[in-house]
C-alpha cells in the first residue's frame, strides 16, 4: 500500500511540476524587453500550459544548437521558438504539429526608394554576366554570315577588299570588315555590286542589332539600380551572406556556393548587415517581415519570394508523453480561434 501510494504521489507530482522550456530570442517569435519575454511563440506556449495546467520555467539559449542540446541532454523538457522541422532534426527528436508556415527569404540593406549602388562593381557585374556572353554569341553568328557571303563574292573582284582567294586569311579579313562595319563603319566599301548589296543589308542588320543592345544594356543598368545586385536566391553565389549558427539557413547557403558568415544573436546579424560586413542576411522569413516593419523600417528591405518553406514546430526528446498532450491542446487552441488571435497580434490577418 506503502509502495502504490509513493508511485500515485510520483506520478502526480511529475504531471503538476514546472516545465522547463527552452527558448531563443527572435523576434517576433520570441522578444526581450525589461527581463519578461513575449512573442508569437511565447503567447501561444503559456495558452497551451494553461490548458494543459502546468506552470512554465523558460531557459533562454543563443540559437538553435543550444535549444537541441537542452532538449537532448534533459537539461529542457521542449524547445520553442523558430525553430524548423528538418528530416535530420525529426531523426533524433520528436516535434509537434506545425506551429506556423514559415520558410527563408534576403534581407538587404536600404529600402525600396534608397538603393545602394556601387557603380563600378555593377559595371563589372555587367561585363561578366550570362547576358553580355549571349549578345556576343548573336554577335559572332552574325558577323560570321556576311563575312562569308563577302568572302566568296568579292575575293572574285581584281580590286576587291579581300586580298586573297585562300580561305585563311581570306576569312579573317572579311571578318574584320563584318565587325566594323558592325560596330562602326567600314573604312573600305566593297567593289562587287553583289557584295555592295550584302553590306547595305548588312549594315542595317548593324544598326537594329545595335540599337537593341543598347537598350538593353540601358534596362539592365536602370533596374540595378532600382532593384539592387540581390534579388533573390539565384544572386548568392560568390556573395558574403549571414545567418544564424545552427539555422537551417547554413545548409542552403553551403549548397549554394555563397560565402557564409554565422552569428550567434539574430540581433549581431543584423548590425552586421548595416555595417556592411556582410551584403545580405538569408533568415526566416517571418523574423525578416518583423524586422522590416520594426527596428530596420528604414535601413533595410526584404528582396524576393519566400523559398526553402519549412514549418516550425515544438521539439521534444524523442517519445516524451508531452507531445500528445501539447498537440491536443494546440488543436483545441485553433478550434476555438485562440491560435488566430495570437497570430493576428503578432503578424497582423492573413
Amino acid at each position: 500500500m506503502a509502495l502504490l501510494f509513493c508511485l500515485t504521489w510520483s506520478a502526480a507530482q511529475a504531471e503538476t511540476a514546472k516545465l522547463r522550456v527552452a527558448t531563443r530570442i527572435v523576434p517576433p517569435m520570441v522578444v526581450e524587453k525589461n527581463g519578461t519575454l513575449s512573442g508569437f511563440s511565447i503567447e501561444l506556449w503559456n495558452s497551451i500550459g494553461q490548458r494543459l495546467n502546468r506552470e512554465t520555467e523558460y531557459l533562454v539559449l543563443p540559437d538553435v544548437s543550444e535549444l537541441l542540446d537542452a532538449v537532448g541532454s534533459g537539461r529542457a523538457d521542449l524547445a520553442i521558438a523558430a525553430i524548423s522541422i528538418t528530416s535530420e532534426r525529426e531523426d533524433k527528436f520528436d516535434f509537434s504539429l506545425p506551429i506556423m508556415n514559415s520558410g527563408l527569404q534576403i534581407l538587404v540593406r536600404g529600402t525600396a526608394v534608397n538603393v545602394e549602388a556601387n557603380p563600378l562593381r555593377e559595371l563589372m557585374q555587367l561585363f561578366v554576366s550570362r547576358t553580355l556572353l549571349v549578345w556576343l554569341g548573336i554577335a559572332l553568328l552574325l558577323i560570321l554570315v556576311p563575312a562569308h557571303l563577302m568572302f566568296l563574292v568579292e575575293r572574285t573582284h581584281h580590286s576587291g577588299i579581300i586580298p586573297t582567294r585562300k580561305y585563311f586569311p581570306g576569312i579573317f579579313h572579311a571578318m574584320f570588315w563584318a565587325a566594323g562595319t558592325l560596330a562602326t563603319q567600314a573604312d573600305q566599301m566593297p567593289r562587287h555590286w553583289m557584295a555592295r548589296i550584302v553590306a547595305v543589308l548588312w549594315m542595317f542588320t548593324g544598326v537594329v542589332f545595335v540599337a537593341f543592345y543598347t537598350a538593353q544594356l540601358t534596362a539592365s543598368l536602370t533596374v540595378q539600380q532600382i532593384r539592387g545586385p540581390i534579388n533573390g536566391p539565384q544572386d548568392l553565389v560568390g556573395k558574403t551572406v549571414g545567418t544564424t549558427r545552427g539555422s537551417t539557413a547554413t545548409a542552403y547557403l553551403n549548397e549554394v556556393s555563397a560565402h557564409m558568415v554565422e552569428f550567434e544573436k539574430v540581433d549581431d546579424l543584423y548590425n552586421a548587415l548595416l555595417k556592411q560586413q556582410v551584403d545580405a542576411v538569408v533568415f526566416d522569413a517571418p523574423a525578416l517581415l518583423y524586422y522590416t516593419t520594426h527596428d530596420g523600417q528604414s535601413s533595410a528591405r526584404i528582396v524576393g519570394e519566400v523559398f526553402h518553406r519549412e514549418d516550425y514546430g515544438i521539439v521534444f526528446p524523442t517519445g516524451s508523453p508531452l507531445r500528445k498532450q501539447v498537440n491536443e491542446a494546440l488543436l483545441g487552441l485553433r478550434e476555438r480561434d485562440i491560435y488566430q488571435r495570437i497570430y493576428e497580434e503578432w503578424f497582423g490577418k492573413r
